[in-house]
């Protein structure tokens, strides 16, 4: 019988949603959950639970971190303060076709470069990693960077190409621009609001035109490029025009859709949303 997938979403209703991520059942709020809870019974199973008011609850609080498996890949999985648990799960439906971009250039050529800015706890680095890229992982919280380099480690990727970098976004790419580096691929999974390292501030709609302006400059004539993003009004049509305003030169299709899960009975849970340029390869 084969082994279920380490993520799964049991419920959603009442402004929250019940997840298994491998081990551990959690519950915690998630605004766009609406409706009744199709398995009222299943919530008191929950391992944790998060209340925006008091925090963490439930019979694993004290146990700490846990793995995370997902096809070749271990992350460490923690109860964080802001209620997150080091993995936003929509992601995972992103990792195949990152993996088909990176192996279509590694088979026809050295390793591909790849820049992951707003890289978080590495699950995309990893996966890129893994399909022969090398990295450039850069974000701008220390112990989230160290974090992904744990996950690198329990992946058994700590020995690959990965470059791991503490810096804001935007600076980063425009310094790389200047040195005239080139990369065969971009991710970027940009927040609303945010600081770097030197509190430089970040916001999404005033400062992303600028970072992809940026990116172009960095990216091969045949490069790809995923953008997503959890912010209202920046929904998948959005996306998709500032991938076609400020990287138009990209050869193939840009493709767009929404960033989601689904519940065992077909609803689903909308998370954000994603454009992509398919670049050459």
């Amino acid at each position: 019988m084969p082994s279920p997938p380490a993520y799964e979403l049991i419920d959603i209703g009442g402004g929250a949603r019940l997840e298994r991520f491998d081990t551990r059942v959690v519950d915690r709020p998630s605004p766009g959950a609406l409706g009744s809870r199709a398995a009222p019974a299943a919530w008191s199973a929950a391992d944790l639970r998060f209340d925006r008011d008091r925090g963490w609850s439930g019979p694993a609080c004290d146990q700490g971190p846990w793995p995370f498996r997902h096809e070749a890949l271990t992350l460490e999985l923690r109860a964080t303060d802001a209620g997150q648990v080091g993995l936003f799960p929509e992601h995972l439906g992103m990792l195949a076709w990152l993996r088909d971009r990176v192996a279509r250039r590694a088979t026809s050529g050295p390793p591909p470069a790849v820049l992951h800015l707003f890289a978080y706890t590495g699950l995309a680095t990893l996966a890129m990693a893994d399909a022969g890229a090398r990295l450039t992982h850069v974000d701008a919280a220390r112990p989230t960077v160290a974090w992904a380099r744990r996950n690198a480690e329990l992946s058994h990727l700590a020995e690959r190409p990965i470059r791991w970098i503490v810096d804001d976004a935007v600076g980063f790419a425009e310094r790389e621009a200047r040195r005239g580096r080139r990369y065969a691929g971009v991710v970027l999974d940009p927040p609303t609001y945010g600081h770097g390292p030197s509190a430089r501030p970040w916001r999404l709609e005033e400062d992303l035109p600028h970072l992809l302006v940026a990116c172009d400059r960095l990216l091969d004539t045949d490069g790809f490029v995923l953008l997503t993003a959890h912010t209202p009004g920046f929904d998948a049509d959005h996306l998709a025009r500032l991938l076609t305003d400020h990287l138009g030169s990209r050869r193939g299709g840009i493709e767009r859709g929404d960033l989601a899960v689904a519940a065992a009975d077909g609803r689903r849970l909308e998370l954000g949303a994603f454009a992509r340029a398919t670049g050459g390869a």
